[in-house]
């Protein structure tokens, strides 16, 4: 099977920001190194929307990137989040990324008020994939550009470089027949369909999806390992999913990546602070994230 090393609980990393909108490189070297050390995670992302990828400029993308990998050292696959809106753009930005190793890129539709029809979406994602050089994982979570269940197998179908979907905005049912149509179109399995379903993390895997790319598994890596592997064994972790489901309750919001670091803090990694306009967290928001990380065995710092 193709790209068999992308599966499992692959956390998008937040960015770590100084006040000043600058980026801190230890910062964000750590929180590599602890993922792969100590959560022992099975791949790593960056640069997309947990990682506010649509603030990043290109060279910011490139310094995040080779950061990542040289600290991770070819132990896991990293992916590249590529958040732009023309072909153009995104190849642009795929290329400053393509010589540094990394397993794919995980790249949105176009995220402007504009929808391209489903001819323009198949030419767009089969051109990043050819101008890029890099297997492109299409990460379905824009509302306005969002794609169906059968145009996203035609894009499998017809564009080689295009090895998977990150299916998101909540849509079990669109997982599901994602699931099921790939496989009916003989694609399943050399394709990757990777769960952005935070809330329904334990279900997804049990419909069968490799593994998961989404911010709650950043907020609460162990847990969420400990998910995976409770459900490769066939094991219902129902508590697990109840606590886990109360931390995504707890962090759910616009302020989404403001939340994530708020909950790694309670586990003394630093996030840094969202780049503005985001806010940080408001005091209920941190309540109510103190309460559900309680619920994990974890505390925030008073």
């Amino acid at each position: 099977m193709a790209h068999e090393n992308i599966f499992g609980i692959i956390p998008p990393l937040v960015t770590p920001f100084r006040a000043d909108g600058s980026i801190d490189e230890a910062a964000h070297r750590a929180e590599v190194r602890w993922m792969v050390e100590v959560a022992r995670v099975h791949g790593l992302a960056v640069c997309g929307s947990t990682g506010e990828g649509h603030t990043l400029s290109t060279e910011e993308t490139r310094r995040i990137v080779g950061w990542t990998v040289e600290e991770v050292g070819g132990r896991i696959p990293v992916i590249a989040g590529i958040i732009a809106d023309s072909t153009a753009a995104t190849i642009e930005r795929g290329r400053a990324v393509a010589d540094l190793g990394v397993a794919a890129l995980q790249v949105t539709p176009v995220h402007y008020v504009f929808r391209p029809d489903d001819e323009a979406m198949v030419r767009h994602f089969g051109a990043v994939a050819d101008g890029t050089g890099v297997p492109v994982i299409l990460y379905n979570v824009i509302p306005w550009s969002y794609l169906l269940p059968p145009l996203l197998v035609r894009i499998l179908r017809e564009a080689p470089g295009v090895i998977g979907v990150k299916q998101s905005a909540s849509d079990m049912k669109a997982l599901a027949d994602l699931l099921l149509l790939s496989e009916e179109a003989g694609i399943r399995e050399r394709v990757r369909i990777l769960s952005a379903v935070d809330a329904l993390l334990y279900p997804s895997f049990a419909l069968g999806a490799d593994g998961a790319v989404a911010a709650i598994l950043s907020a609460a890596p162990e847990a969420c390992v400990a998910l995976w592997e409770a459900a490769g064994r066939g094991d219902v972790s129902l508590d697990l999913h109840k606590k886990l489901l109360r931390l995504w309750n707890a962090i759910d919001a616009p302020n989404l990546p403001a939340n994530v670091r708020t909950a790694m803090r309670a586990q003394g990694r630093d996030g840094g602070v969202p780049r503005p306009p985001m806010p940080v967290s408001s005091a209920l928001q941190a309540e109510r994230i103190g309460v559900a990380m309680e619920g994990l065995g974890r505390t925030i710092p008073r």
